[in-house]
């Protein structure tokens, strides 16, 4: 059986000056020349580029089926997504957003636990909303490899009087767990957002919750939903592997009640992943928006930087993640979750001066 993918490539800088050969991609402010036609089959991959001027007489010399899987994917593409309404905030999605790392943990792996007292962590949250980040995650229980599971109990007692705090100033923010009751608690307080590893399968109760709960969820993929969320990462096909389990994935949270447009996916850097596998998926990002969701990109800080970097530690890998969030958001990436907020806001915004310029030139 032969299965099919869809990526935008061929980016333009100045659309409006070769009218008719490109098309906007997920509503950001992207727009591609060229569509790779990726085919699986048997453990086989086989790729074709075709123009987007081209496109008509492409879908013409398909089957039916592969008509409406290749239309069906190339519409997801270039939908735009909706607009996340957190609370009193609204963040728009057509342009890239900053979302900031606040683990309020005492074994962070990057940052040695400094925000673990609720004091610094809301102080440090409050400056990093200042310098730019629309959304604010917080996380109460480290997914790092070889890190303990704490009782859910615990992990609210951490993060719920920082999120209290946030929420009573107007700041979006994200709930970074897998727990149930922790996705409850953090929402009662004030968070708009859940961000959850396991996509929602570690707790058996999660997607009903969340569904009930009414605010978006981000699905990540992690090759296991377990206590350690980092085993059993094989793969054929690393970058198809992950959104075959995304879109899986997708249609039965929405099945479980909560619909696409409050959807947001992240194909899970660093979890479960070779450092050739990382660099495929970071390659290959602009696959993912054939989901048909928002997408969220997380390499801030992680273990691949130091592989490249003569083994740099965490607190020394700002370079690499810069460079990660901006070339995820040269391929669409949505909201790009870092540590290092002003530095990555100022990237985003010289980036976006860029592409007001590109797309504002004249003919």
């Amino acid at each position: 059986m032969t299965k099919t993918y869809l990526r935008a490539t061929g980016f333009v800088e100045s659309p409006q000056q070769h009218d008719g050969e490109s098309l906007r991609l997920a509503g950001n402010m992207l727009w591609f020349s060229q569509v790779e036609v990726i085919h699986r089959s048997s453990g086989s991959v086989t790729r074709n580029l075709v123009r987007v001027c081209d496109w008509p007489d492409y879908l013409d010399t398909l089957s039916d089926s592969d008509r409406h899987r290749c239309g069906m994917l190339l519409g997801h593409i270039t939908a735009p997504r909706a607009t996340l309404q957190m609370g009193g905030r609204t963040i728009r999605l057509d342009q890239p957003q900053v979302m900031a790392i606040i683990n309020t943990t005492p074994d962070s792996f990057s940052d040695g636990g400094k925000h673990y007292d609720p004091v610094a962590a809301t102080e440090s949250a409050f400056a990093m909303a200042t310098a730019g980040s629309a959304i604010i995650d917080i996380g109460g229980e480290s997914t790092r490899p070889g890190a303990p599971l704490i009782w859910e109990g615990e992990e609210i007692a951490r993060v719920e009087p920082v999120i209290s705090k946030l929420a009573a100033s107007g700041t979006a923010v994200s709930i970074d767990t897998r727990k149930a009751a922790v996705m409850h608690a953090a929402v009662n307080a004030g968070a708009t957002m859940i961000n959850d590893i396991s996509a929602l399968l570690y707790d058996e109760t999660a997607l009903s919750v969340a569904a009930a709960l009414g605010v978006p969820v981000v699905l990540m993929h992690a090759p296991s939903q377990g206590s350690d969320p980092h085993k059993n990462g094989v793969y054929d096909n690393v970058v198809l592997d992950v959104f075959d389990w995304l879109e899986q994935r997708i249609d039965a949270v929405i099945a479980g009640g909560i619909p696409r447009d409050r959807i947001l996916v992240d194909p899970g850097i660093g979890f479960g992943k070779s450092l050739s596998e990382n660099l495929a998926i970071i390659n290959n990002l602009s696959v993912y928006h054939g989901l048909g969701c928002a997408l969220l990109f997380g390499a801030s800080r992680k273990r691949l930087i130091g592989a490249l970097s003569n083994e740099a530690s965490a607190d020394q890998r700002l370079g690499g993640s810069v460079f990660l969030a901006m070339k995820a958001v040269e391929q669409g990436a949505h909201i790009v979750r870092v540590h290092d907020v002003p530095e990555t806001v100022q990237a985003v915004q010289v980036w976006r001066g860029l592409r007001d310029s590109a797309l504002t030139a004249l003919v």
